[in-house]
């Protein structure tokens, strides 16, 4: 997956405006709600228009007036039909305004990697309804012995391609391919989450060399090889129309990446990052939600959790908990890694979830086009019941675009309970239970 830099021009304008309805039961008259625009009825459902800046706010001011929300709805207020919210079309201009927004990779700047929290805190428990967090502090020296930067761009490791192989299958959209990198010969060492840098050849258009760009590695720290010599990247190349001129644009370091062959050698950077990080609990709850090549250190973790000669590579981690992938793609050509998923997925079944949302293929409960945070609104109670179990991380890979949806359906979720979704999402995140890499 590649991370992208500033994003130039025009590609987001519907960003600033998105809006969810909210489905509540239970409103009471009162002299509060007579002042308000709500309609509301004796029995029966009462449907309140909810920008996204003000969800939580929204939240809290129904359940004082005796409200129950039972579902969140995505809509925009620049597209309805008939004077009624259409689902679909705001799940397309979401998804459409997210490609547009990671479409622009040829400007040559590297993406900063998110800096590391200096501490982490010791989340404070709160009285909340419902609110069963009781995680212990994590540890502030927790990923001490995790490499980063071994290599920089000044001086680089040189690798060479060792395999190129493409991802998408016959009528596909796009191109996708899994590369690989042989290491030997350097001290580039990594674990999974992590990223690392490629450098390009080449000049920018203002005549500079060209600047790094990060991508998850979508290799364990073994390699694809089990034997510590390789590392390996998911990428698509990107492809775009130039918001000016109608020109097809072709990603920079995407195309020189999709075009290497075996042999070719490559500047690569790092490793960075710990905000992926899996836990080195052999109980864990993995939760995984990934768009595209978001896959890629998904693909990671599964293989550190379930490759027979991965687990064979590693006697200190044998992993018996539960992982769930919830994986968004366009078409089922678009399932990257598809056989080695449902070839874990069979081998154990109670151990890994695979579940898919095909937007071209598949229709959400409006007639939509099913986004994967339709799925995720679709197992909101199932994946609440999990978040809250202090074993359970998260991890969100992909489009940025999918983090709103998602949070909209936890809300949901965690309102039937009292719980405000945003200050527990804070919670998790202090004790290191909420990972999210977009872009």
């Amino acid at each position: 997956m590649y991370y992208q830099g500033a994003v130039e021009g025009a590609a987001n304008t519907e960003s600033g405006s998105r809006v969810f309805v909210y489905e509540v039961v239970g409103l009471r008259q009162s002299k509060e709600t007579d002042q308000t625009n709500y309609q509301i009825r004796n029995s029966g459902s009462v449907f309140i228009r909810v920008p996204y800046n003000r969800m939580n706010q929204e939240m809290r001011r129904i359940t004082r007036l005796g409200g129950r929300i039972v579902s969140i709805q995505p809509i925009s207020v620049l597209q309805q039909i008939n004077g009624k919210a259409s689902s679909e079309v705001a799940s397309e201009a979401m998804s459409k305004a997210t490609s547009a927004k990671s479409a622009h990779e040829g400007n040559g700047n590297a993406t900063p990697v998110k800096a590391e929290s200096p501490k982490q805190q010791q989340p404070k428990n709160k009285d909340t309804k419902g609110n069963t967090m009781t995680q212990a502090k994590a540890k502030k020296d927790a990923h001490a012995d995790v490499p980063v930067n071994i290599y920089r761009p000044n001086a680089p490791f040189i690798g060479k391609c060792i395999s190129n192989d493409a991802l998408v299958g016959e009528g596909g959209i796009g191109i996708v391919q899994h590369i690989k990198f042989d290491l030997e010969g350097g001290n580039l060492r990594y674990v999974e989450g992590q990223s690392i840098g490629i450098i390009p050849p080449g000049v920018d258009k203002n005549g500079k060399p060209e600047k790094l760009r990060l991508y998850s590695i979508a290799s364990t720290r073994h390699g694809d090889d089990v034997d510590d010599k390789t590392v390996s990247l998911c990428v698509r190349q990107l492809e775009y129309k130039h918001p000016e001129t109608g020109e097809t644009v072709y990603g920079v370091c995407s195309t020189y990446l999709c075009n290497l062959k075996p042999g070719d050698e490559v500047k690569i950077t790092g490793p960075v990052g710990k905000e992926m990080l899996l836990p080195p609990d052999e109980d864990a709850k993995v939760i995984m939600m990934a768009t595209g090549t978001g896959i890629a250190p998904m693909r990671a973790y599964l293989w550190r959790m379930f490759k027979d000669n991965e687990r064979a590579a590693n006697p200190e981690y044998q992993f018996k908990g539960f992982a769930w992938l919830i994986f968004g793609i366009p078409t089922t050509p678009n399932i990257l890694y598809k056989e080695e998923l449902e070839e874990l997925q069979a081998k154990y079944p109670d151990n890994f979830r695979l579940t898919y949302a095909i937007s071209r293929e598949q229709k959400n409960p409006q007639g939509g086009r099913m986004y994967i945070q339709d799925r995720v609104a679709e197992h909101a109670d199932e994946l609440w019941k999990l978040i809250k179990d202090e074993k359970t991380h998260t991890y969100i890979c992909g489009l940025r675009g999918m983090e709103d949806g998602i949070d909209a359906a936890l809300t949901a979720a965690a309102a039937k309970e009292g719980v405000t979704w945003s200050e527990y999402q804070k919670e998790l995140k202090k004790a290191g239970r909420w990972h999210v890499e977009t872009y």
